[in-house]
């Protein structure tokens, strides 16, 4: 039983991005005051993003159906790991960006740690031009706590990132 760790792991973080988006993507809720131009361009590549994710995962009943079989199992421990670590840090702050945590996540997987570089299934992550996202969700906004909060979750982001690098799942 071998198992490539990096793929899991990769695995495991998609998993939590998709529930993360999935989550907020039909919330009209409006906690921030964002312009509409950025609200409208982050849902778009929130579904963008979905549906790249949907191409490479399998659908939630797969997950379910095999929970255990000795890899979808070492993906479940690692989606748990990425929760309890990410639960930990918003215990500490209620208001969070799902959709800055997780192009966070993302980017600090797959740009700056440079994971599943030469993976042909992955390819869209590694070329994904997250610092666009980072300029409209950073710059390009007026309100002052909603910045604060989106550079929480990229703190957050990379905490947890280089914890999930370093965790064996064993």
């Amino acid at each position: 039983m071998i198992l490539n760790l990096s793929k899991i792991k990769t695995e495991a973080l998609l998993l939590f991005c998709k529930d993360l988006i999935t989550s907020y993507k039909d919330n009209n809720e409006k906690i921030f005051n964002v312009d509409e131009k950025v609200d409208k361009y982050v849902n778009s590549i929130s579904e963008d993003i979905l549906k790249q994710i949907n191409n490479v995962t399998f659908d939630s009943e797969h997950y379910i159906k095999n929970r255990n079989h000795y890899r979808i199992k070492a993906v479940f421990n690692a989606y748990n790991f990425i929760n309890k670590q990410i639960s930990k840090h918003l215990s500490k702050n209620s208001t969070f960006n799902p959709a800055m945590l997780y192009l966070a996540l993302l980017a600090v997987w797959f740009k700056e740690l440079d994971k599943e570089k030469n993976s042909k299934e992955y390819i869209y992550f590694t070329l994904f031009p997250y610092a666009n996202m980072y300029d409209k969700l950073l710059l390009e906004v007026k309100d002052e706590e909603f910045r604060r909060v989106n550079i929480a979750m990229m703190n957050i982001a990379e905490t947890t990132i280089i914890n999930l690098d370093r965790v064996s799942l064993k």
